[in-house]
């Protein structure tokens, strides 16, 4: 089923004038919380989080964590209502709302440095953005590689018609490469220092590179979540336990490296060493703090056609768990 077309069949939430039209329950403190949570993961960072931090054993919630390959396959999901909330990249919302469906984002976490990288095949021959010019290039719609590329492009002065887009899943983008069916993917660690050591795939060395969109991800809900007394009770608790436990990977880089990258990743602690040198600290932030950058990336895929209209950032937050983020980061 192609995305459009799954999200075309998601109710579709109007916004008020002044806001949003989803109303949500008032947080209440984490240890009044109990009940099941069900929270979409990616690459099994969460589960993983929360674990070397410690904070699950804390958190006083039945938490499932499923774990998905990117954004569209969780949107599938929560049409299907298998999902509560959902850890997504910086794109999906976006996409969902030029599709008519607004799924409220209720926390942002983000790093000053991207951890999306342009990595190209071997022999590939690209040392500056301009030389992408031609290239055969994997383009994941609805993903947060999607507006990552356009900003690269961007920077080339490039645009999408340009390259050879290549549209592919995200599950199969390692594989594409090993064919050398393109020559350029938007990656994710651990994938670019596994391909890096498997068949000699490399980053883009130009330096612009590493100047690009801020790794942005949110968490977002199902409007019906928001309006569950219990639910919401549960919202609060995680919260409360992935903020503290992105403070403590802050604080704790070279444990939190051991137990993500070389315990379950099975990277070697020469790999996890070089991704955690490429990586900025988690930042979290308020609504009213993410929606400049939010805006950015609609503007942005406004002016590539990615998405027919430039909407108003704003509408998408909602400030319920603000609170809650400020006093636990």
């Amino acid at each position: 089923m192609r995305r459009r077309h799954f999200l075309l069949g998601l109710p579709v939430l109007y916004a008020a004038s002044t806001g949003l039209a989803w109303a949500a329950t008032p947080a209440t403190p984490a240890a009044s919380a109990g009940g099941r949570l069900v929270v979409a993961d990616q690459n099994e960072f969460l589960r993983q989080l929360l674990e070397a931090s410690g904070e699950r054993k804390s958190l006083g919630v039945q938490l499932e964590l499923p774990n998905f390959a990117g954004g569209p396959a969780i949107f599938e999901a929560i049409r299907a209502g298998a999902l509560d909330i959902a850890y997504v990249g910086d794109t999906p919302p976006i996409q969902a709302r030029a599709a008519g469906v607004k799924l409220p984002i209720i926390a942002t976490f983000t790093r000053t440095l991207s951890q999306y990288r342009l990595v190209q095949r071997a022999g590939a021959g690209v040392t500056t953005l301009a030389d992408l010019r031609g290239k055969r290039i994997s383009y994941v719609e609805g993903s947060g590689r999607q507006v990552f590329l356009i900003d690269a492009l961007r920077h080339a002065g490039l645009t999408l018609a340009d390259v050879q887009l290549v549209n592919l899943r995200v599950a199969d983008l390692n594989d594409a490469l090993r064919a050398k069916a393109i020559d350029v993917a938007v990656l994710l660690e651990p994938h670019v220092t596994r391909l890096a050591r498997q068949i000699g795939a490399s980053p883009v060395p130009d330096p612009q590179e590493r100047k690009l969109l801020p790794s942005t991800s949110y968490i977002y809900a199902r409007p019906e979540v928001l309006a569950d007394a219990q639910k919401a009770q549960a919202i609060s608790a995680f919260l409360v336990a992935f903020v503290r436990a992105g403070k403590w990977s802050n604080a704790h880089e070279q444990e939190w490296g051991r137990f993500y990258y070389t315990q379950s990743q099975h990277i070697d602690a020469a790999g996890t060493a070089a991704i955690l040198a490429s990586q900025s600290p988690l930042q979290f932030q308020t609504a009213a703090e993410a929606i400049p950058h939010h805006q950015k990336l609609i503007d942005i895929l406004h002016e590539a056609g990615a998405v027919p209209q430039r909407f108003d950032a704003a509408d998408a937050f909602v400030t319920t768990y603000d609170k809650i983020v400020v006093a636990n980061r």
